[in-house]
């Protein structure tokens, strides 16, 4: 393989990983909107860790699971919220931080957070959730 076809081929991968990223910050946005717990619990490892936008530690899978299971059947916001990857910085190839603008949008106006999601390349090529943390970004 010549250093040109290495090249294109590293550059046609990172691209596939940044489209399978944006697709898991998507389906994010998709489970939220349709408070559906189990499609989103399919985004995390196992061996997970969640921050919520109050600062309640989840660590690992299981209790990620007993709160978004508790939580978002009943989450109650008047309009609807979006997810949008603004920047992903590749810490190893399989490994990549990424960070997400989070707006509910409300005819009171919206509310911001500024999520971020550290996320593994699995073996078989999913990227999953791995160590999240939530801000709620405050007006001053």
């Amino acid at each position: 393989m010549t250093t040109e076809t290495a090249s294109a081929k590293a550059a046609a991968d990172a691209d596939a990983d940044l489209r399978a990223i944006a697709e898991v910050v998507a389906t994010v946005e998709r489970t939220q909107r349709a408070k559906d717990p189990e499609g989103f619990l399919t985004l995390f490892h196992p061996d997970a860790l969640w921050t919520t936008a109050h600062g309640k530690v989840l660590i690992g899978f299981d209790a990620i699971a007993e709160f978004t299971r508790a939580v978002l059947p009943a989450a109650t916001w008047d309009g609807d919220v979006t997810y949008e990857a603004v920047h992903t910085q590749f810490l190893r190839p399989d490994v990549a931080a990424v960070k997400v603008r989070q707006v509910y949008h409300s005819p009171a106006g919206d509310t911001e957070g500024a999520p971020l999601y550290v996320m593994t390349r699995q073996d078989d090529g999913r990227w999953l959730l791995h160590a999240c943390q939530n801000t709620e970004v405050r007006a001053d």
